[in-house]
């Protein structure tokens, strides 16, 4: 055989970027399929091909019984002549027996390329490209944007991966050009009968806190933490942080020196409409400190729990202030909400005074039939204390840190078996660093 034939499945596996054994596995099923369809006197053969790397050299064997009598050629070889192969053999063996075409077998060789042989070169290269992004899910890259399909989806290219861009990843007022090259939140590998496909975002609240550990070191070394994210892509975003060293400013980390750090982030997000507005949040153990922080820009001038159970909160604020503090269609008032999982009724002194010193909240229930104080669902509250207490305990016995507990509470992971799923996905938990995770990692006894 022509030795350009293997010097070519070289030159393949090296450009695709995949094993020579893949691509000569995918050669002998394409030669197999084809031997068989074009030798009919095979037909019902069991067909094996070897390919001999180091000589050049294709070989088709038919695997065959050693009978007395030959009733069946294609399946079946006569004592004598199996002799002739191996004079061991005896009646019942089974005997591999050459087949090969004397003839031009590059032929039939270049034929099981064009079909079996690309799909199965097709399937391992994207297997190839695909596992390089594996343990890059929950982290930043660039992508060059090719197009828009009919689905309004972005289609872009990472790596010579393709990638998605949902409608629902994508920033409304945003313009995707061709060609142009964007960072992305790497979410997941969706995998379906056309393939596989890395779905990508621009929208997820993961992806700006991907910039920030990219921009601020301090958040990348654990320094410095965010405990919570509230997004609405191309418009606002508030993002609580804290220190965990002494003598750090948190704020001022993310700020940097002339603005530097958080207007790399906000250019980042700029849209046609102009950037994104990112109001960075002191986060604080005691709610109502939490909650005063995060109508900021507006300044908080008292707030009072009224319904735990249901987390419900009242801030007052000068009436001058009400309307910054509420922001335009609610837009502040509504990432408050989001970011400290309470809602929220800002009022001015003044529309306070004409409610007769009641929240909305008090109101409502009011109006329906029933005047909840703040001390309501004592009954639900105790039971919320009795899991909550259940919860810690397990945390507790895996010896975590007090801090460590409190900030997965927050972020929702209420059992051992949850958390331990959450770290071996990869999946980043609200409010909990790398130092923490590392802590879990070695309660949990993970590598």
């Amino acid at each position: 055989m022509n030795t350009d034939f293997i010097s070519a499945v070289k030159q393949i596996a090296a450009e695709r970027g995949i094993d020579v054994n893949v691509v000569l596995d995918a050669i002998k099923e394409g030669i197999r399929q084809i031997f068989i369809t074009q030798s009919p006197e095979n037909e019902g053969a069991s067909i094996q091909v070897e390919i001999d790397a180091e000589d050049s050299r294709i070989a088709v064997y038919a695997d065959k019984k050693v009978v007395d009598e030959v009733t069946v050629p294609v399946s079946q070889i006569s004592l004598a002549d199996a002799k002739k192969i191996q004079p061991k053999l005896k009646l019942g063996d089974h005997v591999l027996v050459e087949i090969t075409h004397t003839g031009d077998f590059g032929r039939i060789a270049a034929q099981a390329t064009r079909q079996v042989v690309m799909q199965k070169i097709k399937e391992a290269e994207q297997e190839a490209i695909y596992s390089q992004f594996t343990d890059k899910i929950g982290t930043v890259d660039t992508a060059v944007i090719q197009r828009m399909d009919r689905e309004g989806n972005v289609i872009c290219e990472i790596y010579r991966a393709i990638a998605k861009i949902p409608p629902e990843d994508q920033i409304q007022s945003e313009f995707y050009q061709s060609g142009s090259r964007i960072k992305v939140y790497l979410k997941r590998i969706q995998e379906d009968a056309k393939g596989k496909t890395l779905i990508v975002s621009r929208t997820d609240p993961n992806f700006l806190r991907a910039l920030f550990e990219m921009e601020v070191p301090e958040i990348s070394s654990g320094t410095v933490e965010i405990m919570g994210i509230a997004r609405e892509a191309g418009s606002r975003s508030k993002v609580a942080v804290r220190s965990n060293a002494a003598g750090v400013d948190p704020i001022g980390s993310c700020v940097g020196q002339r603005g530097a750090r958080i207007n790399a982030i906000t250019n980042e997000l700029r849209t046609n409409k102009g950037e994104e507005k990112i109001d960075i949040i002191p986060w604080d153990e005691d709610i109502q400190t939490y909650i005063g922080n995060a109508i900021r820009p507006a300044a908080a001038l008292e707030v009072r729990i009224i319904n735990e159970v249901e987390r419900q909160a009242l801030v007052l604020v000068d009436d001058e202030y009400q309307s910054l503090a509420i922001g335009r269609e609610g837009q502040n008032a509504r990432l408050a909400n989001k970011l400290t999982g309470w809602k929220i009724d800002i009022q001015g002194q003044k529309s306070f005074g004409e409610t007769g010193g009641k929240s909305k909240f008090e109101l409502d229930a009011e109006a329906a039939g029933g005047a909840p104080k703040a001390d309501s669902g004592k009954d639900e509250a105790k039971k919320e204390e009795t899991v909550e207490a259940s919860e810690q305990s397990e945390f507790e016995a895996l010896g975590l840190a007090a801090r460590t507990i409190s900030a997965l509470e927050k972020a929702g992971v209420s059992t051992t078996a949850d958390l331990q799923a959450k770290i071996e996905a990869g999946e980043k938990i609200a409010g909990v660093g790398p130092k923490a995770i590392e802590e879990i990692k070695a309660a949990l006894k993970l590598d």
